[in-house]
C-alpha cells in the first residue's frame, strides 16, 4: 500500500499543475511565462499542455472553479511563495473532499472505512 503522499507527488500534483498551465494558456500566458510562473521547466509545460501529464484525475466544477481563482491570482503574482501557496491550497481542498481516499481505493488495498487522508488535512 502507498502512502498518500505517494498518489500526491505521482497523480495529483501533476493533475493541478496541469489543470494550472491549461488555464494560464488560456489567460494569454505563454509556455516560457507558465513555466516561470509555475517554477516547472517549459517541457513539462509542453506535456501538461498536451495531456501527456497531469490528466489522470477529472476535477469537479468546484474544484475547477478554485484552478480557474488560482490561475488568475497566478497569473497576476510576482511572488513564487504565492504560486506555492495557492497550489498547497489546491491540494488541501482535494484531500479534504476526500479525492485522495477515492484515488487511494483505486489504487491499493485500501479498507472502506480508511479515513486517513482527511485527517491528514485536517491536522494540517
Amino acid at each position: 500500500m502507498r502512502f498518500p503522499c505517494e498518489i500526491v507527488i505521482w497523480y495529483l500534483l501533476p493533475a493541478i499543475r496541469s489543470a494550472l498551465a491549461k488555464e494560464l494558456a488560456g489567460l494569454g500566458l505563454s509556455q516560457k511565462e507558465i513555466s516561470e510562473k509555475l517554477g516547472i521547466s517549459e517541457a513539462a509545460v509542453s506535456q501538461y499542455m498536451k495531456g501527456k501529464r497531469g490528466g489522470k484525475i477529472d476535477f469537479s466544477t468546484e474544484l475547477n472553479e478554485m484552478v480557474r481563482e488560482a490561475a488568475r491570482h497566478i497569473a497576476s503574482s510576482v511572488s513564487i511563495i504565492d504560486v506555492y501557496r495557492k497550489t498547497c491550497n489546491l491540494c488541501l481542498s482535494l484531500r479534504k473532499k476526500a479525492l485522495m481516499c477515492d484515488l487511494h481505493r483505486k489504487m491499493d488495498n485500501v479498507p472502506e472505512d480508511c479515513n486517513l487522508c482527511p485527517c491528514l488535512s485536517e491536522d494540517l
